[in-house]
């Protein structure tokens, strides 16, 4: 336990530490007999500034993380029942999502979170927290806060996950989603949007797109990798192009949307012919699966290292199959998930990627999930064409 020094008796220290970093501060004259808080610095990146370390907890979806947290009082025989620990997310500016908290032996989860958060309990002075069961919404900054009686003191922790950023645009052309559209078409794909953080990272790791798009914060934004006239001119760098904030009813773009590990499986879905889209519902059901959604192709692609050379349906009534390994007659030089748009979902045919869900244990018995599938092809859109390469 790692502690600042008291120059005079009866100064209390309060400390919060993030990632086993700290920072202190000495009492004067006017703060002899009470309780002194020390406030923890970071920088704009989370990390805490008196060392360099990260800022951030990483994990994936289904996965288990602690979100570190801790706090020190001189002298020891402070009162633990008076401390109050409190966990929030920081959803926008100011604004503030409660997580957890915790006053002595008395403990309230919130919200979504409830069942799957608890104390980590790792000795004295530990406010740190467990999230089980992590979901996609969990991804963000988090804020840690520990009272002791009129005092209090803060820490942050940025939850990251493991994941791919995928454009998309709905059946109905570019440029269609305004910032909720987006939000909804994102989730309708098993995903959420993306940040700007993890949109820099695909960036980083070859992503190029010449669309606009929405991100969580409300920006709209797009990476090149290689410049070209047609996105932005030929002689400006590669990079994440912004437009800003843009209004969030008024203004229509594309979508960049985020997803992580899946808890099931995507395959193609074997058959001696191929089907329309209708049918392709009905084979995957029969197959005790349900057609894939978009999210959950570009998961198996990058998590799974999904390979195959076949187009097919997928739940958004779009075609595409996903290539790891580039070779003739499969799209192109580069790995990623082939798009050939939205064909008339009549008439067109073709093969079909299935999603089934992994089995779970309750109770020490096996049930197998299952998924409502889409029972008909009514609340399809028109068709609009496309044959766009991702």
């Amino acid at each position: 336990m790692i502690c600042s020094q008291t120059l005079s008796l009866g100064t209390v220290t309060c400390l919060v530490l993030i990632f086993g970093l700290y920072a202190t501060s000495l009492p004067t004259d006017a703060d002899k007999g009470r309780r002194k808080v020390v406030h923890v610095l970071e920088d704009d990146t989370g990390a805490v500034i008196v060392q360099t370390a990260p800022g951030k907890v990483i994990t994936h979806r289904g996965g288990s993380i602690t979100l570190p947290c801790r706090y020190h009082h001189e002298p020891e025989s402070s009162d633990p029942n008076r401390i109050r620990i409190k966990w929030t997310k920081v959803t926008d500016a100011l604004v503030f999502e409660d997580v957890f908290v915790a006053l002595g032996l008395q403990q309230r989860v919130f919200g979504s979170y409830r069942g799957r958060v608890s104390l980590e309990q790792n000795g004295p002075g530990d406010a740190s927290v467990i999230i089980h069961n992590v979901t996609l919404e969990d991804y963000g900054r988090y804020e840690c806060e520990v009272t002791n009686d009129m005092e209090d003191d803060t820490g942050f922790v940025n939850l990251d996950l493991e994941g791919v950023v995928f454009p998309y645009y709905p059946r109905v052309g570019r440029y269609k989603l305004n910032y909720h559209q987006a939000e909804d078409v994102c989730k309708e794909q098993d995903a959420i949007l993306a940040s700007h953080a993890q949109l820099h990272k695909a960036w980083m790791e070859g992503l190029d797109w010449c669309n606009a798009g929405w991100l969580e914060d409300g920006s709209v934004q797009y990476p090149i990798s290689h410049p070209r006239d047609q996105c932005g001119r030929k002689d400006t760098p590669s990079g994440v192009r912004n437009y800003g904030y843009r209004h969030k009813e008024d203004e229509r773009y594309d979508a960049f949307c985020f997803t992580s590990n899946l808890n099931g499986k995507v395959y193609f879905l074997k058959r001696f012919k191929k089907v329309n889209y209708v049918e392709a519902v009905k084979a995957c059901v029969r197959d005790g699966s349900v057609v894939a959604k978009v999210g959950q192709l570009y998961a198996a692609w990058k998590i799974q290292l999904l390979d195959r050379c076949e187009a097919g349906w997928l739940e958004d009534a779009s075609i595409r199959y996903p290539i790891v390994n580039p070779r003739t007659r499969c799209g192109g030089p580069q790995p990623g998930v082939r798009h050939l748009g939205f064909p008339d979902f009549k008439f067109r045919l073709y093969g079909v990627y299935c999603f089934r869900k992994n089995e779970e244990s309750v109770n020490g018995d096996v049930v197998k999930s299952t998924q409502r599938p889409r029972k008909s092809s009514k609340d399809i859109p028109m068709n609009t064409t496309s044959t766009r390469t991702v």
